[in-house]
């Protein structure tokens, strides 16, 4: 093919991926779409158990963007450092494929093979697959004027992450301890490591009860380059405007310091919450029922507005002075 219409061709299928957390594909089978998803990255905790934990929960999480419910099958992507002496890369490697391994089966799902390479970093992630029929999953794009918009999880991972680095590195440490303590920090890292390693399950469940008319995952391009890519898959002429930003405690303030990018919306999350477009008339009953079962809340962060212009110019913005719940 020359190279003129293969570049064409990516072209296009970038466009009709905008906005979408897996892949979407009719089998062969009359009714029947494999939804299939991969994400890796390197280690942001000190806990390789835990960070197995968050390589499969931030897989999954697509999976669930979608209303996919149940993941038929994982496959683990995994890369063992040669940085490490060989015991400290057996513990470190035996540990990650727990964490991985127990989160998958507690997602209800089972890991049944992969890859494994060696590299500097060590590596985890994988694919995640699911068999569907339509009324499984949600599709992305059908949010309207009036929706509301709800986000799952806290925002400021990466920040918090940071700032338990820098616990250890006076220089960095210096340029935040007139706000905050050692221990604000460790309880900040606590937070962001919990909310990584849990679930969208339970909120993908829920999406169907309530009738989500669009939803996507909150990881590496933060809230606002994820809402962008949403917006732009929406059928509607309609624009999402962010007034609430849940944002764990000191982070804000330390993002003020050292600019992650955080109050723009762009400073990434891993395995960061869903973000949903709701009915306005469901969306306090959808928040009530998230908390009852994860133990942990949900907010309202925004709403769909109707645009005046054609539906390719749709977009994300967060609002003026936006309001900042402490996390």
């Amino acid at each position: 093919m020359p190279q003129a219409e293969l570049l064409k061709l990516l072209e296009g299928i970038a466009d009709e991926a905008i906005g979408m957390d897996s892949s979407v594909v009719p089998l062969k089978y009359p009714g029947l779409f494999l939804i299939s998803t991969t994400d890796y990255f390197y280690p942001s905790v000190d806990d390789p158990y835990v960070q197995g934990k968050i390589g499969a929960a931030n897989v999954l999480s697509d999976l669930y963007a979608m209303g996919v419910v149940d993941c038929d099958n994982v496959l683990m992507i995994l890369a063992e450092s040669t940085d490490m002496s060989k015991e400290e890369r057996h513990t470190v490697t035996s540990l990650m494929i727990k964490g991985f391994h127990d989160l998958v089966q507690e997602a209800g799902s089972r890991v049944t093979g992969g890859q494994t390479v060696m590299n500097p970093w060590p590596i985890i992630g994988g694919t995640a697959m699911s068999t569907c029929k339509q009324e499984d999953f949600i599709m992305p794009e059908h949010a309207v004027e009036g929706d509301v918009l709800v986000l799952t999880k806290p925002l400021g991972t990466q920040v918090a992450v940071n700032v338990h680095q820098w616990i250890s590195i006076e220089a960095k440490w210096s340029r935040v301890s007139d706000f905050m303590t050692k221990d604000d920090a460790e309880r900040a890292y606590q937070v962001a490591m919990d909310s990584m390693a849990r679930l969208n399950r339970n909120g993908a469940r829920l999406m169907h009860k309530y009738g989500a008319h669009a939803a996507t995952d909150v990881t590496g391009f933060g809230i606002l380059g994820h809402s962008r890519n949403l917006a732009r898959n929406q059928k509607a002429a309609i624009n999402f405007e962010i007034h609430s930003l849940p944002i764990i405690k000191h982070m804000k303030e330390v993002n003020e310091k050292v600019n992650f990018k955080l109050m723009e919306g762009f400073s990434a999350e891993t395995s960061g919450g869903l973000l949903v477009c709701l009915p306005a008339n469901k969306v306090e009953a959808f928040c009530k029922e998230i908390e009852e079962i994860d133990k942990h809340p949900a907010w309202i962060v925004g709403r769909v507005v109707k645009s005046e212009a054609d539906r390719t110019q749709n977009t994300s913005k967060i609002v003026d002075n936006p309001t900042i719940i402490s996390v």
